[in-house]
């Protein structure tokens, strides 16, 4: 059972829970080089690092953030050392983020290079629950209503944002002259646009103008911001050409 007060904090850990206690840990999933125990040594890593890192902060000692090599103690651990140590990561990180709570909101941390608010920690580990639940589960009904919420888009925008597109735009030869932009369309919301040349990348909201490259419903847009693909490709539409298509897709290369 997952304590009240983390659910609070989390309230993404339980449907997660359930998605994983519904598979083997060797099944595959939506992320291709990954299994369901893939994904969780991957969570239980971040739930880790971001109350590590968030804690510190608070202790007046503030930590470098590690890189994804935090999570090979997690791969050498039994299936149930492994169940137990993630509820636990994701119990300490909401017990941190609570503490936080005493904070401005608009302070900011140090998280991977780059400072973030406070919130964010808690926020990520939320985004990150509800990502890689639709790995698991892909498009269902919780999956799709989850992806669907406007506070995910803007966080993976505003709050992960040029990470996004950096392993795509890497991928592609663009010159010293070379220059990509496409304008990621969902109706009633800003538009995503992203961009990248020889220099790096961008990715902003919008107001919409001009003609969209794609057209979506908000849970295919943060499926494509992470490198994804809805499991139905009618729920996309786009009048942008082939070679632009291309180029845009490329580019939302995810992590």
């Amino acid at each position: 059972m997952i304590p009240s007060r983390v659910e609070e904090t989390l309230p993404e850990l339980a449907p997660f829970v359930h998605a994983v206690q519904g598979r083997r840990p060797d099944d595959g999933t939506w992320c291709e080089a990954w299994t369901v125990r893939d994904v969780l040594v991957h969570q239980t890593g971040t739930a880790e690092e971001l109350a590590r890192v968030l804690q510190a902060f608070l202790a007046g000692a503030p930590v470098e953030t590690r890189g994804f090599d935090r999570e090979e103690p997690y791969r050498r651990m039994s299936d149930t050392e492994l169940w137990a140590a993630f509820l636990s990561r994701c119990e300490k990180l909401s017990e941190v983020a609570a503490a936080a709570r005493a904070l401005s909101p608009d302070t900011e941390v140090v998280w991977t290079g780059r400072t973030v608010k406070v919130p964010f920690f808690a926020e990520h580990m939320r985004e990150e629950l509800i990502l890689h639940r639709w790995d698991l589960t892909g498009d269902d009904r919780t999956a799709v209503r989850a992806l669907n919420e406007p506070w995910l888009t803007e966080h993976s925008v505003t709050s992960v944002g040029r990470p996004l597109l950096e392993r795509g735009r890497t991928g592609l030869d663009l010159g010293p002259e070379g220059r990509i932009e496409g304008r990621l369309r969902t109706p009633g919301m800003d538009d995503v646009v992203v961009t990248a040349d020889a220099d790096g990348a961008g990715i902003r909201l919008a107001a919409p103008e001009g003609p969209a490259t794609i057209e979506s419903d908000a849970a295919v847009r943060v499926l494509l911001l992470w490198g994804r693909r809805p499991a139905d490709p009618t729920r996309w539409h786009s009048t942008a050409g082939p070679e632009s298509l291309r180029r845009v897709r490329a580019l939302l290369g995810g992590y």
